[in-house]
């Protein structure tokens, strides 16, 4: 398809995505805002199976799991900790002090991460939502994750961050919980990660009650290529994104048909020999599309889609890029893969997804800082501006104000 049959198909996908479960969410909030604990505990028995008597996973078992793991995966871990403090370090915002204007920032006292769990573990994703968290100065951070088996690689991840507040609690009522607060799990001031569909509604209703990194959706790739890419670690690439979830979206985008089509091919040949082959043939089927078009338009496309990921394998990668405005992150080159994002490149892999690139960035350290400006401005500066000041709030009629700004011209 060209970009104009493209946009016609993506415009009626996205216009008919509504909000099912929403009731069902939000009567989950209010259970839990107002029975709290109990609540908790009469979920994780209705949706885990599980019977607890406490939420709270002990420091005990948290450093087992660590000394549980093979010499390899705790340098691997530790590895990829270090290179991420490293980047966040390199982007964290400072005060700064202009004369008569200080910017200060501050980290948030209390906030809340949710980790998935379940039917798989993501220390992955540990890693890059906490150690934002700790490189900002966050005074408590409080993660919650639906992961109930000892000696696992996500508390051992959880460890090593020195994360001491753990709860196994998962799904919108987790998110309540961290909203609220309850008997065993404290009211947080922002809550950051990702999380299945009933997470993210619960994220949705839950904003303004508590500051929210982004409601993310399905994860999503778009790769521009060239004729010359190497198509078996393009294939992969969109296996990558495409096993993560049935509803996973994957872009693949050229201005050669006749790659378009070995790709494509490809794809067929080696999809019946993938571990998630049942994943990601849905994912492909439902959620794949291939667009053939000039540059013009499918730089314009790229922008329209705003994706979750943009892998960028393509001799002009560097124009093309430089045109890029909208997109969670930019992958270039055949040894830039989307897949390295999600462990060890260094930035967060919790990125905007569903066109919300458009307006927002992926998690990072200064989303848990605050921050004020400090006006301390000289008599000849107020002198300056105050009359423009003055006139502009006789205009609105606010003659307090008018006096509080004349009083100091006299």
């Amino acid at each position: 398809m060209d970009a104009r049959e493209f946009r016609e198909i993506f415009q009626d996908r996205t216009e008919t995505a509504g909000f099912e479960g929403m009731r069902g969410v939000m009567e989950i909030i209010e259970d839990v805002r107002q029975n709290k604990d109990a609540a908790l505990r009469s979920y994780t028995e209705k949706f885990d199976g599980r019977t607890l008597d406490a939420f709270k996973v002990s420091r005990e078992k948290l450093k087992d799991s660590y000394d549980a793991l093979s010499e390899d995966k705790r340098w691997a871990l530790e590895k990829i900790r270090e290179r991420i403090e490293d980047y966040q370090r390199t982007i964290r915002y400072e005060d700064r002090d202009d004369g008569e204007f200080k910017y200060v920032y501050h980290p948030l006292e209390k906030v809340g991460v949710y980790v998935p769990g379940g039917t798989a573990l993501y220390p992955s994703s540990v890693l890059m939502t906490v150690i934002p968290a700790m490189v900002a100065g966050v005074g408590e951070i409080h993660v919650v994750t639906p992961t109930f088996k000892d000696n696992n690689i996500t508390f051992a991840a959880l460890h090593i961050c020195g994360v001491e507040n753990v709860y196994t609690v998962g799904g919108a009522q987790a998110i309540a919980a961290l909203a609220f607060g309850t008997e065993s799990i404290p009211k947080v001031d922002k809550i950051v990660g990702p999380g299945n569909y009933y997470v993210a509604l619960a994220k949705r209703l839950l904003f303004g009650e508590v500051g929210i990194d982004m409601i993310a959706g399905p994860s999503e790739i778009l790769i521009y290529v060239d004729e010359d890419v190497n198509v078996d670690a393009v294939v992969y690439d969109i296996f990558a994104q495409s096993e993560h979830d049935k509803n996973a979206r994957t872009f693949l985008l050229s201005e050669d048909q006749g790659i378009i089509d070995r790709i494509e091919n490809r794809i067929r040949d080696l999809i019946d020999r993938q571990p998630r082959a049942e994943i990601i043939k849905q994912s492909i089927d439902d959620n794949h599309y291939a667009v053939v078009d000039s540059r013009q338009s499918l730089l314009a496309l790229v922008n329209h889609i705003a994706p979750e990921h943009v892998s960028v394998q393509h001799k002009d990668a560097d124009m093309i890029i430089r045109n890029i405005k909208y997109a969670g992150a930019v992958f270039e080159g055949y040894y830039s893969p989307e897949a390295i994002g999600d462990y060890a490149a260094g930035p967060s892999h919790v990125l905007p997804t569903d066109r919300t690139g458009r307006f927002s960035h992926g998690l990072n350290v200064n989303d848990f800082l605050t921050s004020h400006a400090v006006i301390s401005l000289t008599e000849d500066t107020f002198g300056d501006i105050a009359e423009s000041a003055m006139t502009v709030a006789e205009q609105e009629q606010l003659d307090a104000h008018y006096q509080s700004l004349k009083i100091r011209t006299e």
